[in-house]
């Protein structure tokens, strides 16, 4: 019998909590194709496995596909591609706007060709949680809640009607408004179910909950036992209207943790350590799963607090198989009991769920932590994977720094502000406000500063931005939060804030001061990213640490102390406090922990959570199938990308004279390529806003502005951080050639476009790197941009260049731009993409320098897999869901 007349998938019944459900068993399947042992299995890839056999009863997979994945080895590198449809999708605003931008305007386009708009839905759940808006312009007073909500409603009431207008319109859509919590934190405590089912008794298949996200940090439910990752929302958008996810079969890494923590140390030290272990290994691509005797030990909100930072150790998961802990958590969290069951009767009958003495799976290769050597730990100044002790700050700030100190550092300080002062001290993410340990321990050791004496220092701007509601009301019901807010850390606003780069202005004083003084400043934040100029402007020198080391540094008012061997400040008494002086004890904490965090905090914090407030209510009562575009307004505009839309895709050709838009060196984020913070008044986009009557004081963010093309992509590789090897100063600038004029970005990408001449951008390792924004994708593209050529890419921009119709081109090991000579006077052709595309295949280049000589090099092609030649071809995934609709209807 051939593969294709196989019988694969088995459907078993399965009686739980006097339900009788399907299910579809992985045992069986190994057995039918002799593949061994489910236990040899990754836990991850039996989550897949199970993904690909309901797939398969309802057509959408194959048996080669089941086969692929049922006979995965350890040592060999998957070169496969198989599909993978989430039970469900999660948006933020950031993201999610500009996603239901693109639907609207798809349902706009259907409209224009005849089509029936109201038929386009999402055809899985999707969740808009609103969490990225809101900026902490007022902090450390009792009314800076009120103050920046308020302003958030006032700045964004454009995109919100629209978001309002969207759950009305579509199906299986829904939105969390403003005000109630971080994406992450509200999937975690609340959205996710860990195993969920559809239809109904009888009937009813039982399956794991799984999730796709527009924003990197989606990973964070891989804590839980839920597969899920972040993806563009250029393929978010391709998954809700039924197109599976093409996923390469990944490497599965191993990392076996064993011991426990010590007494000084939080799951913040722990996480910045594997993310530096991890980034040095290389895991780009890879799913990494924890085991190991470790693992009982951590918490699941220590276990969540590692798997959201995996977009920072590179993973494409960070994931944690469903055990005991798991059960328990659900049931602390407010999840009913008969839930908690359904997850445990489910996992264990699946061979999904992990218990001490369960045997070891293969892996592709296995790493070991122990638990015991993490110590006390922050990471700066620049990126997440650089690991340091307090101690050794002042140092690396020194050598960071260097070229930027003034040779007398202490002069002019009569104001306390100098170089590595602390101006912003944040505890903000849910990388750990979704972490009760790490808040409560936080609000112990502000108690026992203020019992001491001790005073934030008065040029330190502290907040405090809990990822949910529920984090208030236990630090409340416990008193901490008073002490927390004796020490300016007031509630600012239930969002990202900080994190994302909204920390707000600085006080004026402050912000003068730094200027003048040309200081070097710091941050210290309890987030995941540190990348230059994300998180304000004028600071340079930005630290992840714990909620409790945020604390301690917005004492200190420095970073460049020894938090172990000087004093935070004097008591009442005169006498010294040191850091392990206030430090609380994990007993300590515990106790406070296992009083206040009960379910009903947890269930009455959601019982309401899509109603929102009166003022979202009253934001839109006009229900339509299509979107009424404003042309007037300057937050959403109808995109261009349908403008001149065929039914049928042209052909492919090759990209021949371009010109070079930028040369750029390693690591450039996402951040750089498509910034989401302040807009400035001289920027294009600012100079753009102003011309339609927005005065500077009103132009809010790039990424509140993400539904108007027009602002992104004047924003497009306009970071005042980023570096173009084409010119001499830093932020969005290049030159136009031939003539080699100086200009800004946008305006030589519009001077090209003009003269129809196509762009392509060449880069080093890990372009990309970071938040999973689309636009980052999308600017490119509007610019002109038909390929991008670097040394390496990170996962997610990769796929949304590639889901944009922009070609991404990889260097051959030893070869890159330097090594070509290349100043950006040059014109780059790009031969061989009419004919048939092989994933992974060779391409030419052809490099014409200004002194009429001339140069070849080979490039790999970075369509990895069939569907991602087939998005190529259709010039972008986007088009191609459209012509399906169409063709549909």
């Amino acid at each position: 019998m051939t593969i294709q007349q196989q019988q694969l998938f088995f459907p078993a019944p399965l009686h739980v909590n006097g339900t009788d459900y399907t299910i579809f068993p992985v045992r069986q399947t190994l057995a039918a194709l002799a593949a061994g042992p489910l236990e040899r299995l990754p836990y991850s890839l039996r989550l897949l496995l199970e993904n690909l056999l309901r797939q398969a009863s309802r057509g959408q997979a194959h048996a080669a596909d089941i086969e692929t994945l049922a006979r995965w080895q350890p040592e060999a590198v998957p070169d496969a591609a198989i599909p993978f449809m989430p039970a469900r999708i999660i948006l933020q605003d950031f993201t999610g706007v500009p996603a239901l931008v693109d639907l609207a305007a798809m349902r706009s386009a259907l409209a224009r060709h005849g089509g029936d708009p109201a038929a386009m839905n999402p055809l899985i759940p999707v969740d808009l949680i609103i969490d990225h808006s809101v900026q902490v312009d007022r902090a450390a007073d009792a009314e800076a809640l009120r103050y920046n909500t308020e302003l958030e409603m006032a700045r964004n009431r454009e995109r919100y009607t629209m978001l309002h207008w969207g759950q009305q319109a579509f199906k299986n859509f829904r939105v969390v408004p403003p005000g109630s919590g971080i994406v992450h934190q509200v999937n975690l405590e609340f959205l996710a179910s860990v195993v969920t089912c559809n239809g109904h008794d009888g009937t009813a298949t039982l399956y794991p909950d799984s999730v796709l996200g527009t924003d990197s940090h989606t990973t964070m439910i891989n804590g839980l036992g839920v597969m899920g990752w972040g993806v563009g929302g250029i393929e978010a958008e391709a998954v809700m209207l039924g197109h599976p996810y093409p996923l390469q079969i990944p490497e599965v890494v191993g990392v076996r943790l064993t011991g426990s923590l010590r007494p000084d140390t939080t799951a913040t030290d722990l996480v910045l350590t594997v993310t530096s272990f991890l980034r040095s290994k290389g895991v780009v691509g890879r799913f990494v799963e924890f085991f190991g005797p470790g693992l009982t030990g951590l918490s699941l909100p220590d276990r969540a607090t590692i798997a959201n930072m995996a977009p920072e150790y590179g993973a494409t998961m960070g994931f944690f198989p469903v055990d005991a802990e798991t059960l328990r958590y659900l049931e602390a969290s407010g999840r009913s009991k008969a839930q908690v069951n359904l997850v445990e009767q489910y996992c264990r009958t699946q061979g999904f769920f992990f218990t001490p003495d369960s045997p070891e799976p293969q892996y592709s290769i296995v790493y070991h932590i122990s638990l015991e050597e993490v110590k006390p730990s922050l990471a700066g100044p620049k990126r997440p994977q650089d690991l340091l002790s307090p101690a050794a700050i002042q140092h690396d700030f020194t050598r960071q720094f260097a070229s930027l100190l003034p040779r007398n550092a202490s002069a002019d300080t009569a104001d306390g502000l100098t170089n590595g002062s602390v101006v912003i001290a944040a505890i903000t993410s849910c990388t750990n406000t979704s972490n009760p340990d790490v808040m409560i321990g936080a609000g112990l050791l502000a108690r026992k500063a203020r019992a001491r004496g001790l005073t934030r220092k008065p040029w330190v701007k502290t907040s405090l931005a809990p990822g949910s509601k529920a984090v208030t009301r236990y630090l409340e019901q416990s008193g901490l939060l008073s002490d927390l807010e004796a020490l300016g850390f007031y509630v600012v606003g239930y969002g990202c804030t900080t994190c994302i780069g909204n920390s707000g202005p600085l006080d004026e004083s402050i912000s003068t001061a730094i200027t003048r003084k040309n200081l070097v400043v710091a941050a210290v934040l309890s987030g995941n990213r540190n990348f230059e100029a994300r998180i304000h402007p004028q600071v340079r020198a930005n630290y992840l640490a714990s909620p409790l080391l945020v604390v301690a540094y917005a004492l200190a008012g420095t970073v460049l102390t020894d938090l172990e061997n000087t004093p935070l400040g004097t008591d009442h008494q005169g006498q010294p406090v040191y850091l392990r002086d206030i430090w609380p004890g994990k007993e300590e904490i515990r106790a406070v922990v296992q009083e206040h965090l009960k379910p009903d905090l947890f269930t009455g914090t959601y019982a309401s959570v899509f109603a929102g407030d009166q003022q979202w209510r009253n934001l839109s009562k006009e229900k339509s199938d299509v979107y009424q575009w404003d042309p007037d307004s300057t937050y959403i505009r109808e995109p261009p990308f349908f403008s001149d839309f065929a039914p049928q895709a042209p052909p492919t050709t090759d990209i021949v004279d371009a010109r070079i838009l930028a040369l750029f060196g390693d690591s450039i984020t996402t951040d750089h390529i498509s910034p989401a913070g302040a807009i400035g008044p001289e920027t294009p986009a600012g100079q753009y806003l102003q011309q339609l009557g927005v005065p500077p004081a009103e132009f809010n963010s790039y990424g509140s502005r993400r539904g108007n093309h027009e602002v992104m992509m004047r924003g497009t590789f306009a970071n005042i951080r980023i570096r173009n090897q084409m010119v001499e100063r830093e932020g969005g600038w290049t030159k136009l050639w031939p003539e080699g004029i100086e200009m800004s970005i946008y305006e030589a990408a519009f001077r090209y476009k003009q003269q129809q001449v196509p762009l392509v951008i060449f880069a080093g390792q890990d372009y990309g790197t970071g938040s999973s924004r689309d636009w980052a994708a999308k600017g490119t593209m509007l610019l002109g941009v038909r390929a991008v050529i670097a040394s390496s890419f990170e996962r997610i921009h990769r796929s949304n260049l590639v889901g944009m119709g922009v070609l991404p081109l990889q260097f051959p090991e030893g070869v890159d731009a330097q090594t070509l000579h290349l100043d950006g006077s040059e014109q780059i052709s790009i031969t061989g993409l009419t004919g048939v595309l092989e994933p992974g295949g060779q391409l030419l280049m052809r490099i014409d320098r200004a002194d009429g000589t001339c140069e070849t090099a080979s490039l790999r092609l970075r369509l990895d897999n069939r569907a991602e030649i087939d998005y190529y071809r259709e010039g972008g995934i986007l088009h191609k869901v459209l012509r399906e609709q169409l063709q549909k209807q």
